[in-house]
Order: C-alpha cells, then sequence, then structure tokens
C-alpha cells in the first residue's frame, strides 16, 4: 500500500502506525504523531491500522545546542 510519511509517498508492507514507528527507529522516542489530520496516543499506535493513501506526520524531538 501507498502511505505518505511526513510529504513523501512511500510503498510499504507495514500494517500499523506503529510498524512505521519502529522500522525508523523512533518506537522509543517522544514523538507526535498524526494520522490523516488526527494526533494520536502513544497507546493507539499499535492498534491504528494503516490504509492506503493515509497520511502520516510525524514530528521527534532532537536535543543539542
Amino acid at each position: 500500500m501507498r502511505v505518505r510519511v511526513n510529504g513523501e509517498w512511500e510503498q510499504t508492507e507495514d500494517r500499523t502506525v506503529g510498524d512505521v514507528l519502529r522500522r525508523w527507529g523512533l518506537e522509543n522516542k517522544k514523538v507526535v504523531v498524526e494520522a490523516n489530520g488526527t494526533i494520536l496516543e502513544p497507546a493507539a499506535w499499535d492498534a491504528t491500522a494503516l490504509t492506503d493513501g493515509m497520511i502520516l506526520e510525524i514530528v521527534h524531538f532532537v536535543g543539542g545546542g
């Protein structure tokens, strides 16, 4: 299926939002995930199935100075 993640379309075999986060190595990071315009609580990541054409925005926090 095709999903758009942070503005880029990609083909994926991932089944859930949690799968996407694990593939990107973000599952244990402080992130905010928006799916089709709705912010998801972390508890919902593994329960939220990806659908063809879904739009995800993932924001993660980076420290530095």
